[in-house]
């Protein structure tokens, strides 16, 4: 009888489910395996809805669709689509955003973990956390009425006067900057104020996460506080703030709102960040809904699945990236 009464208890899936969950290991680890395959069905099936929305597309350009022509178009009328201005739009505005975005957030950074005083700090990582929760569509418009004209028209001018004639460099200083001030160069400063947040809110971190001993040490040794933190805590750092910067890089790669509002979506082929352009989110968002054709619609999904592929691709180089300055940083630290 109690023989009976064991196995029916062994075999009732209330009870098995009881003894399942009594041991907390085993379930925890089953959720987290689930959810690290939903995330990688997740990646696989847009990667997998995008080249099969992209099909005839793909079967009508080829690899012509990706590569710098001096010949490169966008045509809907004519159905002759090219990909390659919104390519570079994208990587020159990026790049752009970055290097107005990094050093400006590295200082911040250190102003916040190493000089500032504790409700200083406080009051300041505030303010930067809230400038990252600023919707870009906010971002667009006061570039627009405030940050175009004040700023990147003048700036634009001056680049114009500098470098425009410069052989070789000047190609990309090339005016004449439009009065609006609509261009590459206000997408990407856009594009840096709005990762400057991201990055200095994680570079500070890794800041902060730095023992004490390394300030320590070579306070010590006679190093002043610049060369403590120039010498030591940022190689010591280098990966996260490697890290940080790959954030705000995805984040300039994927824009939309503000970029669209600030670059001027034109459709032109010269090379020059004062002119306008687009990025490939921007031509998504201002045309995939106004789409005139089939092959139209494929060519959009196209240039988001080139996009896709050029977001994983960094991830991959920046996972590389962010190893191989883990090990070797400490090392440089400690010599």
């Amino acid at each position: 009888m109690d023989n009976r009464s064991v196995n029916s208890q062994s075999s009732d899936p209330a009870a098995r489910l009881r003894r399942f969950l009594r041991y907390g290991d085993r379930p925890w680890n089953v959720l987290v395996i689930a959810m690290a395959l939903l995330v990688i069905l997740l990646v696989l099936a847009i990667g997998a809805l995008l080249l099969r929305d992209s099909a005839q597309a793909r079967s009508a350009f080829g690899l012509k669709f990706l590569l710098p022509t001096s010949d490169a178009n966008w045509n809907p009328v004519m159905e002759k689509f090219q990909a390659w201005p919104f390519i570079y739009g994208t990587l020159l505005t990026s790049l752009v955003a970055l290097l107005f975005a990094i050093p400006v957030s590295i200082f911040i950074a250190i102003f916040l973990a190493e000089l500032s005083s504790g409700w200083l700090r406080t009051a300041l990582s505030w303010m930067v956390e809230l400038l990252a929760a600023i919707p870009s569509v906010v971002y667009g418009l006061w570039g627009i009425f405030v940050f175009l004209p004040l700023v990147v028209t003048p700036f634009g001018n001056v680049l114009n006067s500098a470098f425009g004639s410069l052989p070789g460099i000047g190609i990309l200083f090339q005016g004449p900057m439009p009065a609006s001030g609509s261009s590459r160069l206000a997408a990407g400063m856009i594009l840096s104020i709005m990762i400057i947040p991201t990055i200095a809110a994680v570079t500070r971190d890794v800041f902060l996460a730095i023992p004490s001993s390394q300030r320590e040490a070579s306070l010590a040794l006679g190093a002043t506080r610049w060369e403590t933190i120039w010498q030591v805590l940022i190689p010591y750092g280098a990966s996260g703030i490697l890290g940080a910067v790959i954030l705000g890089l995805g984040r300039a790669l994927g824009e939309t709102m503000a970029v669209t509002m600030v670059i001027g979506n034109s459709i032109e082929s010269t090379p020059s960040l004062l002119r306008p352009g687009y990025t490939m989110s921007s031509l998504i968002a201002n045309e995939f809904a106004e789409a005139v054709s089939q092959l139209h619609s494929e060519a959009l999904v196209e240039i988001a699945l080139v996009l896709f592929m050029m977001t994983l691709a960094l991830n991959l180089i920046a996972r590389l990236l962010v190893w191989w300055v883990s090990r070797k940083a400490p090392q440089e630290a400690r010599a």
